[in-house]
């Protein structure tokens, strides 16, 4: 139906109807990928975004159950594909595949498929899925290498390819996708279930323009604009005019590596225009520490202090405006190495917060643990003669809040639904055994409300394989903010079978051997704490005591509460002396 001819006044009954009809079609279009994928990644894992989008390439809406890292960053997926394909160079059953790093700015395993919809012979919108391919080839198994010096050394790229064309397979991209991964049965299983999800959001929107007309459905799509527009105004009228800023760094680039990445941000409050400026950040390294992703760094973080509890969509970053000169680990050339693309724009986000915490001090959480990836590993399963290759999120924690103890045992900030595998599932599908997964005591930092914690896992091999690491901000602890104390780093050790010997692993490395019965033990940092530990509610500490978050003796050292190591009871008299003398030396420090 020709856009002109349909004439009906927008009512608010039919814009809700709309808006619900939009998030309904990415969360059955989730539900889809995650029913019908077959890596774990994508099936159990969920580290991929779901989308709809115009054909200009803004955001309509955007999955609220998936990785924010890829948060309304599908956009200039769609419009290279327009560029180079032309939007009238699409047909419907039309597939697009592209994973290269000068469009994504990611990982070359992260790979977006995309589908144009119809109505009535003309193109309206696209339906796009991101999702995480286990392998895309590369020097290791999991393309995911911690020192490739190119982008060539981590994959294949599909620069904006169809890959069914009009309906129809193109037998020759999909045999150069299956020799050029170690697991092309897993990588086509996800592909298809990423199309067949791009399907089912075709069907859902072409439906919601049968009922309402293509005209109406427009205008819902710029009203819910609008509204996210206004919302997200009026959040950043609330933050005090000024410029704030924050720095950190990264270990090192998995080269160098006695040289830190230096990453700065600055954050410019003016009415209700939000300015996220990186001049200052790393340059782009040798190692795989580069990405293109400044945007969805300012994105992410914007979001947070603005329209925290929507989906995302277009209308919610207009008020937002990025610098980032070219040439930094946020804004790489597309031939630098992009593996762990992910650690700058974590750690990044993070900052954001940090320098916001100067205007908004009860409006921000300190530090997590930035961290991405867990260790590898990767073999033949002697159960079936196959490779394996396991993918474990990192199990971390979030600093405190100043109402609120930090979460533990969680991804970071950027992966947000992304799940942990449950221990019986891993241990079912890979040759390995979980000895112990817990949660990490004294690792959070200490404040009037404690940092998360970490957990300790203990991952033992059961074949002869490879051990592949990347563990970062080793150096540069997450912060506790307003008196609040650092959150421990993350630690690591190899344990050899039948011994009691603890030999240092390092924190970056490829294809490292391990025998059979080697263990991985692995400890998680913990979050920053928000206030001064002496502030927290000394039956807290006890409690943390007795849920084995707080030994004893952090309760006494860093809260100041003396607890009985026999009865657990609290000795008032010296918690007493023991707080006032923490009192006087936190005064003199502020002094």
């Amino acid at each position: 139906m020709p856009l002109e001819s349909h004439q009906t006044a927008l009512d608010p009954i039919t814009l809700e109807v709309v808006r619900n009809g939009l998030i309904a079609t990415v969360k059955e279009m989730t539900d889809n990928l995650v029913r019908t994928a077959y890596s774990p990644i994508a099936a159990e894992i969920k580290d991929f975004s779901v989308g709809l989008l115009d054909t200009a390439g803004d955001s309509i809406m955007q999955a609220p159950y998936a990785a924010p890292a890829f948060i309304a960053d599908l956009d200039a997926t769609i419009r290279a594909g327009a560029h180079l394909i032309g939007l009238d160079g699409f047909e419907p059953g039309d597939v697009v595949l592209c994973n290269d790093a000068q469009t994504n700015g990611q990982h070359l395993n992260n790979m977006a498929a995309y589908s144009p919809i119809f109505e009535g012979g003309e193109l309206v919108a696209f339906c796009a899925v991101r999702s995480h391919w286990i392998d895309v080839g590369g020097k290791i198994s999991g393309s995911m290498s911690v020192d490739a010096r190119d982008i060539f050394a981590e994959g294949f790229q599909l620069p904006t390819v169809k890959v069914y064309r009009a309906g129809k397979p193109d037998a020759q991209i999909l045999r150069f996708i299956q020799a050029n991964s170690r697991f092309p049965e897993l990588v086509l299983g996800d592909m298809r279930a990423q199309i067949s999800a791009c399907g089912l959001g075709e069907r859902r929107y072409r439906e919601l323009i049968a009922r309402y007309g293509r005209r109406t459905v427009r205008e819902c799509i710029e009203h819910i604009w609008n509204e996210n527009e206004l919302l997200a105004r009026a959040a950043v009228q609330a933050i005090p005019d000024g410029t704030y800023e924050a720095s950190c760094v990264l270990d090192n680039d998995g080269i160098t590596l006695d040289r830190p990445i230096p990453l700065k941000v600055k954050v410019i409050v003016a009415g209700s225009e939000m300015t996220i400026d990186f001049t200052g950040t790393s340059p782009q390294v040798q190692g795989p520490y580069n990405s293109r992703s400044a945007e969805a760094v300012a994105r992410i973080a914007f979001k947070y202090f603005t329209t925290p509890e929507l989906p995302a969509n277009a209308g919610a970053f207009r008020n937002l405006k990025i610098v980032c000169p070219e040439g930094t680990v946020l804004s790489a050339d597309g031939r630098a190495p992009m593996a762990w693309w992910n650690m700058p724009v974590n750690s990044s986000i993070d900052l954001v917060l940090r320098a916001l915490y100067a205007a908004l001090p009860e409006g921000v959480t300190a530090g997590h643990s930035d961290n991405i990836g867990s260790a590898q590993l990767a073999g033949i399963d002697p159960r079936t003669g196959k490779p394996f290759q396991t993918f474990i999120p990192y199990a971390g924690s979030w600093g405190a809040t100043s109402a609120a103890d930090g979460a533990s045992a969680i991804v970071s900030l950027i992966q947000g639904d992304v799940r942990l595998m449950p221990v019986e599932l891993r241990e079912n599908m890979f040759p390995l055994r979980i000895r112990e997964f817990s949660l990490r005591a004294d690792s959070g930092g200490p404040g009037r409300f404690r940092g998360g914690l970490g957990v300790r896992i203990d991952q033992q091999a059961l074949t002869d394989c490879s051990y592949q690491a990347q563990y970062e901000r080793t150096l540069d602890p997450p912060w506790g903010l307003c008196g609040g104390r650092n959150g421990e780093v993350t630690r690591t050790w190899r344990e050899r079978t039948g011994t009691n010997e603890r030999e240092p692993l390092p924190f970056k490395c490829n294809d490292l051997p391990f025998k059979a019965g080697d263990t991985e033990v692995l400890l998680t940092a913990g979050g920053g704490g928000y206030g001064p530990p002496f502030e927290r509610d000394p039956k807290r500490v006890r409690e943390d005591v007795l849920n084995g978050y707080v030994s004893t003796e952090s309760a006494r050292r860093d809260y100041g509460v003396a607890i009985d190591a026999q009865t657990l009871e609290i000795d008032a008299a010296l918690t007493e002396s023991l707080r006032k003398r923490m009192r006087a030396d936190f005064q003199l420090k502020e002094k």
